[in-house]
């Protein structure tokens, strides 16, 4: 493989790790309180609506970012409404939300905007432009310059996050909360507040997901444009042993695959010649099923996860 080839597939590697990227730190925490979070993929498909329509309206990023985090929290708000508040059960909770979002926002596109489910084309000035433009073609300035901010923060935020969990008191005591909330509450600490600020930092992040969906990777907002992702992004979280670096090194190999699929189109391969294109694409799901089935039994998760907390009287 010469230069090229090399930096431009592993700049593809992180555009497409990105969102997952986001959404696997928002499982984290979510996780970590000890709530389960299967509504990720509608919270990205949420807010990458929100976004785009916001976007596709009034022309300012801006106002795109603050909508998604808005339907983001909210929709984070409305899951810890359910599972801590009232104590309902988490997985139906998440499958409810992304049912729900998966249908309303494609009714909704269709009432505003009359496309089909989608929204009109964005503006330029709506969207992630690229950072550090460089015109060499030296393959670590393909790989490593020319993305947006979003890439970088992505990054960034994955050692935020693990510093957060690992060396402060709010990071510790979300730890604790999701192993014993128990000890947690004896110590004085609500573990509903603590469960909640932790959906709350999950709404943003699945937020920033979103909303890099349809400002950076897409022209617009299509139905159903998260393809999985948040699925995916558990499956890293899984085999990451709910640690932020360990997603960040499942993400990117999602993204690496991906990335390889994506180039592998059309192309002819040894002993096997032209391999069909629903093949390639499904090999990152396949690979997400063959991770599940390896290290769901062996990782171990929060000891409180999944389990409302009833407080001892």
């Amino acid at each position: 493989m010469d230069e090229i080839a090399r930096g431009t597939l592993i700049a593809s590697t992180l555009r497409v790790a990105t969102p997952l990227i986001l959404c696997a730190l928002a499982a984290t925490l979510s996780e970590r309180a000890g709530v389960i979070d299967l509504g990720l993929e509608g919270k990205m498909l949420g807010t990458a609506f929100a976004a785009g329509s916001v976007a596709a309206l009034t022309g300012s990023l801006p106002l795109a970012f603050a909508a998604a985090v808005a339907v983001g929290v909210a929709l984070s708000m409305l899951h810890g409404f359910a599972c801590v508040t009232h104590r309902g059960d988490q997985v139906v909770a998440g499958m409810a939300i992304t049912m729900t979002c998966a249908g309303l926002t494609v009714v909704l596109g269709i009432a505003w905007f009359h496309q089909g489910g989608q929204t009109p084309a964005l503006p330029d000035a709506a969207r992630l432009s690229p950072w550090f433009r460089s015109a060499s073609e030296s393959w670590w300035q393909l790989a490593l310059l020319g993305h947006n901010g979003l890439v970088y923060l992505s990054l960034a935020l994955v050692g935020v996050v693990a510093w957060l969990l690992g060396s402060t008191r709010f990071g510790l005591r979300l730890q604790a909360t999701g192993e014993n909330p128990a000890m947690v509450d004896a110590a004085g600490v609500s573990v509903v507040a603590m469960r909640y600020h932790a959906l709350a930092l999950n709404g943003v992040l699945c937020a920033l997901a979103g909303a890099y969906l349809v400002l950076a990777q897409s022209p617009n907002f299509v139905p159903n444009m998260t393809a999985g992702r948040g699925y995916m992004a558990m499956a890293a979280m899984i085999f990451g042993h709910w640690r932020p670096l360990g997603a960040l090194g499942a993400c990117l190999l999602f993204g690496f695959l991906d990335a390889v699929a994506i180039r592998l189109q059309g192309t002819p391969l040894p002993l096997v010649g032209a391999v069909p294109v629903q093949a390639i694409q499904a090999l990152p799901y396949a690979l997400t099923v063959v991770l599940l089935a390896g290290f769901i039994g062996r990782a171990r998760a929060p000891g409180a996860l999944g389990r409302p907390y009833v407080k001892e009287r």
